[in-house]
């Protein structure tokens, strides 16, 4: 009886998603009715792997950290299935299995590396506990979504709880480094000489004093230094040297975690072939990545919070690009945009376009910090294409909704 029933659940959320797609409706809603049908799909699908399933979460980092991992585990032979359309809620969970299980059932995977975020992290592993859990920080988010900072931390420390073998936490985040858990508790982290390149959230705040903790966990793989697109990790006492395709040094720092991830799920890999790996794999979608669009390239920039927004502006504010930032508040980039306050905006030399729902607020905010911008256009597509007919280098920072936005402006731009 159970086996029809997960199959009559197959049948239905793929004819759900394919009816879906044709509509252009939302990735999440095949997920939504399985998970009415069949409340226990995912538990028995995911349960059914051999190797278990390790969970991402944090505020910054997920989706390029989670492509890091899967791109590394792959590399070394294993099957491995993850939730790459970037929908990171549980149902979008069950939408991307129905897109890989086959009708009877077949699911055909040894491991599941699965982006998720916080809140929704906490509901998934009330129904699945994770083997792995990697938290890679907690930093001030969409806080109309989920409360305080603190409530995130607590969010991320129930993942914790729930996890069954190894748990992979960030040193250097001080909310983290004090979470317990019953699996055993490995951490990454960075040198003491990059430590002024990644300000703790709190050090953005000056109203709020976060105390300096006692003695760090000692970290069993360390980003240690950096130029350019060379990364340098220190793993087992030696030093590890990589060319990354990677955009960002957040990105760096947060392969660290996957890094290590990667070698508690493969203890015998090599580390140098981890590296091998590592140096082949490319920003996620919308973290990095370049679209060409009539022989055009722009470069996308996800911005969601201030230390962010910080680290991109340090990363790729300086360079000699035409510049657009298109924020909006829609519910995927979280209504409460005051955070652009706590951002350090003189690093920019020229913003050319400001775009989005909150273009004035934007622009307000540049004013303020004394960075000449040329336009204001609120409207995503007439900005795009002026911004696009300007000469020269281009790149965009955009909240998440204007990122999917002008993904599919570029994609459909006309040829006059």
């Amino acid at each position: 009886m159970e086996r029809m029933v997960k199959k009559s659940s197959i049948l239905i959320g793929k004819f759900v998603r394919r009816v879906a797609r044709l509509k252009g409706g939302g990735s999440a809603l095949p997920g939504l009715v399985v998970e009415k049908i069949d409340r226990n799909f995912l538990r028995d699908t995911l349960n059914s792997l051999p190797e278990g399933v390790v969970v991402v979460s944090g505020t910054n980092g997920k989706t390029t950290t989670t492509k890091i991992i899967v791109e590394l585990l792959r590399s070394q032979g294993l099957k491995v299935f993850t939730n790459s359309s970037g929908s990171n809620f549980v149902r979008g969970v069950i939408a991307a299995i129905l897109e890989n299980i086959n009708p009877s059932g077949r699911f055909d995977f040894d491991i599941a590396v699965l982006e998720l975020d916080e809140a929704h992290a906490v509901r998934f592993v009330k129904v699945v506990k994770p083997k792995y859990a990697l938290l890679l920080n907690v930093m001030r988010d969409q806080l109309d979504r989920f409360g305080e900072i603190d409530t995130t931390a607590k969010l991320l420390a129930q993942i914790a709880e729930a996890t069954t073998g190894k748990v992979i936490i960030n040193r250097e985040d001080r909310r983290l480094s004090k979470i317990k858990s019953k699996a055993a508790v490995k951490y990454f982290g960075l040198s003491h000489r990059l430590l002024g390149e990644f300000p703790e959230d709190d050090e953005m705040f000056s109203e709020h004093h976060f105390p300096v903790s006692g003695k760090s966990p000692k970290a069993e793989v360390v980003f240690a230094d950096f130029k350019r697109d060379t990364a340098v990790y220190e793993i087992g006492g030696e030093r590890f040297e990589a060319s990354l395709k990677l955009d960002g040094i957040y990105n760096f720092y947060n392969a660290a975690g996957a890094l290590l991830m990667a070698h508690e799920i493969l203890p015998k890999s090599s580390v140098g072939d981890l590296m091998k790996a590592l140096s082949k794999v490319e920003s996620a979608f919308g973290r990095g990545e370049i679209i060409t669009s009539h022989g055009e390239k722009v470069q996308l920039l996800l911005v969601k919070n201030p230390s962010g927004f910080q680290l991109s502006l340090k990363s790729f504010g300086k360079r000699n690009y035409k510049t657009m930032i298109a924020i909006n508040d829609q519910y995927a980039d979280g209504r409460d945009m005051s955070w652009l306050w706590n951002v350090d905006f003189r690093i920019l030399k020229n913003v050319d376009v400001v775009s989005g729902v909150r273009a004035y607020d934007m622009a307000l905010r540049l004013k303020y910090d004394e960075v000449h911008f040329d336009k204001i256009e609120e409207d995503l597509a007439a900005a795009t294409e002026k911004f696009m007919r300007l000469k020269g280098k281009k790149q965009i920072f955009c909240t998440y909704t204007a990122m999917l936005e002008i993904r599919k402006i570029l994609n459909g731009r006309s040829l006059e």
